[in-house]
C-alpha cells in the first residue's frame, strides 16, 4: 500500500491515510488501496475490528484530491462518484465494526468516509464540512444520503447548502457523531468501543449491521430483513453458546460460528 498503513494489534485493525501532504486526501489511488485492505480482510480471521484515522494531527481526510476532478466529463465524473460509493457502501456493510476516529479535519469525501464507519469517535479539534457547493459540486460519494439518515433532513440540507464547517461537539450534538474526546484519548476511546463490540457475537453483530442498512435501503423491507438475520442466529452456534452461558451464569465465549 502507497497511501496505507496497517497495523494489526490484539485483533484491531488501525488503518491510517497517510497522505499527510495532503491532508489526507483521498485521490483515486487512495480510495482502491481501501477498496483492496476491506476484500482482503473479510475472511482475515485475525482482524476483528477495525479503526480508520488520518496521519498526523490536522486532518482525518480533508477532502477529495480537487485536482483530479479538472477536466472530467459528466459521464466520467458518475463513474468517479459510483467507484467511490462502492468502496463506501462496502464499509457501510462491512461484517466487522468499522470505527472512524477523526482526528482533525473531515471535509467533503472524508466526511463521507467516516459517515460510512459504523461509528465515528472524534477529536475535540476535529471540524467537519461538506463544502463541496463552494466548487459547483454536491457529495459524490454517498454524502446527501448518510447525513439525512444521521441528523435528518433539515439539518442536512442547511449543512450541505451552506457549506459551512461545525465543530467536534456540534456534531455530536446533532447525531454525526457518537463520542468527542481529548486526541489523546481518541484511539484508546475507539478501542475502548471496539473491545466491548467483540465480546459479543459476530454472528449477531452481523445480522445487526444487515438490518439496520436495510431500513435505509431502497426496495428492502427492514422488519424482513430482521426476522431473516434473526432466524439466522438460531442456527448458530453463537446463539447455543449464549443461551447456555446465560443459563449457567457464566460469560460466554463467541467463535462467529
Amino acid at each position: 500500500m502507497k497511501n496505507l498503513l496497517l497495523n494489526n494489534e490484539n485483533g484491531i485493525l488501525t488503518i491510517t491515510i497517510n497522505r499527510p501532504d495532503k491532508l489526507n486526501a483521498l485521490n483515486t489511488e487512495t480510495i482502491q488501496e481501501l477498496k483492496q485492505t476491506f476484500l482482503d480482510i473479510f475472511e482475515d480471521e485475525s482482524v476483528k475490528g477495525i479503526i480508520i484515522v488520518g496521519s498526523g494531527t490536522k486532518a482525518f481526510v480533508a477532502g477529495a484530491d480537487i485536482t483530479e476532478f479538472i477536466g472530467l466529463t459528466p459521464e466520467e465524473g458518475q463513474k468517479l462518484s459510483a467507484e467511490g460509493q462502492e468502496v463506501f457502501d462496502r464499509i457501510e456493510l462491512f461484517s466487522k465494526p468499522v470505527i472512524a476516529a477523526v482526528n482533525g479535519f473531515a471535509l467533503g469525501g472524508g466526511c463521507e468516509l467516516a459517515m460510512a464507519c459504523h461509528l465515528r469517535v472524534a477529536s475535540d479539534n476535529a471540524k467537519f464540512g461538506q463544502p463541496e457547493v463552494k466548487l459547483g459540486l454536491i457529495p459524490g460519494y454517498g454524502g446527501t444520503q448518510r447525513l439525512v439518515q444521521l441528523i435528518g433532513k433539515g439539518k442536512a440540507m442547511e449543512y450541505l447548502m451552506t457549506a459551512e464547517m461545525i465543530s467536534a461537539e456540534q456534531a455530536e450534538r446533532w447525531g454525526l457523531v457518537n463520542y468527542v474526546t481529548t486526541p489523546e484519548q481518541l484511539i484508546p476511546k475507539c478501542v475502548e468501543l471496539l473491545n466491548k463490540i467483540l465480546m459479543q457475537s459476530p454472528v449477531a453483530i452481523h445480522g445487526i449491521v444487515n438490518s439496520v442498512s436495510d431500513y435505509f435501503t431502497e426496495g428492502l423491507d427492514g422488519f424482513i430483513g430482521e426476522n431473516i438475520e434473526f432466524g439466522t442466529c438460531f442456527g448458530s452456534e453463537d446463539f447455543k453458546e449464549g443461551t447456555s452461558a446465560f443459563i449457567e451464569k457464566r460469560k460466554p465465549v463467541f467463535t462467529g460460528k
